[in-house]
């Protein structure tokens, strides 16, 4: 999991300024110390009266954005993460075979490559042209997710 870096624009952002309310007196009433952030991409809104000025409270209401947008973006990270992972490590069903060994036909057939093998070579451990076809396979595929990212950012 990378370092997420949490970037706010200013021009995303929307500041407004409130009277907080509740006690404190004539101060409560006559000078607007709240700081009402609204993030626009997000939608998120944040109303700040922890502080007796409304600097402090701009400052702590960034802070609280900053602290959010850090959590949204980490989440889909681990999501992108965990699914990832889940689409590498399968179900573990036996649907999901990679390799039958028939010992009756003399051959191995791999399932992922579609291709068969001759049995007593692959288990004397030449097993070089199994890896190769695994790896050229694996190449399209990122080629492939490569082609699609670069179609869907177009």
């Amino acid at each position: 999991i990378d370092e997420v870096e949490v970037v706010i624009d200013p021009k995303d952002i929307e500041l407004t300024t409130a009277r907080s309310g509740g006690a404190g007196g004539q101060n409560v009433n006559k000078v607007e110390t709240a700081a009402d952030l609204f993030h626009k991409p997000t939608g998120i809104r944040i109303f700040c009266t922890e502080e007796r000025s409304q600097l402090k409270n701009k400052i702590r209401a960034m802070q609280l954005l900053r602290a959010k947008l850090y959590e949204i973006m980490l989440q889909e990270q681990q999501d992108e993460v965990s699914s990832r992972r889940r689409s590498q490590v399968g179900t573990g069903s036996r649907s999901e075979k990679i390799r039958t060994y028939n010992y009756k036909d003399n051959r191995v057939s791999d399932h992922r490559t579609k291709i068969n093998y001759d049995l007593g070579s692959f288990l004397n451990g030449d097993i070089d042209n199994a890896i190769q076809s695994m790896v050229a396979m694996e190449q399209k595929e990122m080629l492939e997710e490569l082609a699609a990212s670069v179609q869907t950012s177009v």
